[in-house]
């Protein structure tokens, strides 16, 4: 009841049925406010609050963990939705 609450919550959008305007977003939620923000857009995190800029410039220096990052949008984001567009949407 008293204690602390930590989440992570990872989206993707997109509007053009070529998934070519595709976005990935990366959150990490503590006590529900996003401390720390991945955008693929961006290309890099942003940090929210003190811990959050901290590990923010941590993390956008380390080239490995903006490769996994980046490459999420491609296996992950596009990757789903072009099996979720088969299914649903080319359906008449």
């Amino acid at each position: 009841a008293n204690g602390y609450y930590f989440s992570r919550w990872n989206k993707c959008f997109h509007s053009s049925r070529d998934l070519s305007d595709m976005v990935y977003i990366d959150n990490y939620i503590f006590n529900k406010d996003v401390f720390i923000q991945y955008n693929s857009t961006v290309g890099q995190f942003v940090g929210y609050t003190e811990l959050g800029v901290h590990n923010a410039e941590l993390w956008n220096k380390d080239p490995n963990m903006l490769q996994q990052m980046t490459a999420q949008l491609e296996g992950y984001c596009k990757h789903n939705a072009k099996n979720r567009q088969t299914a649903i949407a080319d359906k008449t």
